[in-house]
């Protein structure tokens, strides 16, 4: 691989193109016109200009970015995280496209976006998840054999997440109060291997959003550790994973349950690298090469401990 393009921008961006640098890979950045002055922009070895500053009219504009990447006869595309990172649709461009998407499979973004597909993969693969419907409740009456109260509930959850999503799909789970959101970080290869690499405590968050991610998690004992880090590489070589991807559990009281697959690179990846001195996205480049994860042991020990704090604005 000698041209990467990178559909992102910011921080991911910059991340991207230091990787590439240091793997000799030349990168093409693309930008909006209200990001032109952005470090990516000046950082990367070209770049293109695709469209206004709206993302739709730039960075989730398809056509667009596989036109930049045409024009630059780059050979891949590394779509960050947000934006098109998790868009089957785009994965699946291109591949037809004649382009690497550095990243797992159309296929596989699909099967793990769908959150009671994947919830019923994992439960076939061992892996446990969250008590609660099996599967989709198909009606109100659904709900009602399983709670009379949650009638209403049911109702409104059912609406907003046809007019939030375009898919009024719902199933019930258990409530925890002071549940653990824990994290398992995984990389696999073309050849059918998958590593574990440890876990990130995420429980620290504002507004459903992560303020705080560390490794190691200072509540697990090696023995949930090496049980949770089992269940993850089973869960991902179910549906024959490849490249990066996180499976995000619950944990409360001694136990763990699956909650979702993310099918990217994360924003605190980081830290998962601070505490195993590699560079998972010099590992996702090598997948996309078609190389194995010969150079990673599945025995990777954590070294010290790792904090990322994410900073936000609020209006």
């Amino acid at each position: 691989m000698k041209k990467v393009l990178i559909a992102n921008r910011g921080e991911i961006a910059l991340r991207i193109i230091r990787a590439c640098k240091e793997l000799g890979i030349k990168t093409v950045a693309v930008y909006s016109e209200a990001d032109a002055e952005s470090l990516h922009v000046r950082f990367a070895d070209e770049a293109v200009c695709i469209g206004a500053g709206p993302s739709k009219d730039s960075y989730l504009n398809i056509p667009r970015i596989i036109s930049a990447a045409e024009v630059t006869n780059a050979e891949a595309i590394h779509p960050g995280y947000g934006f098109l990172a998790e868009n089957a649709h785009f994965a699946e461009i291109t591949a037809s496209c004649n382009l690497k998407f550095i990243g797992p499979t159309p296929e596989m973004i699909t099967a793990m976006g769908d959150k009671a597909f994947a919830k019923d993969t994992m439960r076939k693969a061992g892996v446990p998840t969250i008590p609660g419907s099996n599967g989709i409740l198909a009606s109100a009456d659904q709900a009602l054999a399983l709670k009379n109260e949650l009638a209403k509930a049911f109702d409104q959850a059912q609406a907003e997440a046809g007019a939030a999503f375009g898919n009024p799909a719902v199933y019930m789970e258990k409530y925890f109060e002071h549940p653990r959101h824990i994290e398992i970080q995984l990389i696999g290869d073309t050849h059918g291997n998958i590593i574990a690499l440890g876990e990130r405590e995420c429980s620290i968050q504002r507004k459903h959003q992560k303020l705080i991610e560390e490794a190691p998690s200072p509540v697990l004992t090696e023995e949930i550790r090496r049980q949770m880090c089992d269940a993850a590489v089973a869960g991902a070589r179910s549906v024959n994973y490849e490249n990066a991807g996180t499976i995000e559990f619950l944990f409360d009281d001694g136990k763990f349950y699956f909650m979702e697959m993310n099918t990217r690179i994360q924003v605190e990846h980081p830290v998962t690298e601070s505490v195993f001195g590699l560079d998972l996205v010099k590992e996702q480049i090598r997948v996309a090469c078609g190389e194995k994860l010969d150079n990673l042991n599945p025995n990777f020990k954590m070294r010290g401990h790792a904090i990322e704090c994410r900073i936000n604005a609020e209006d």
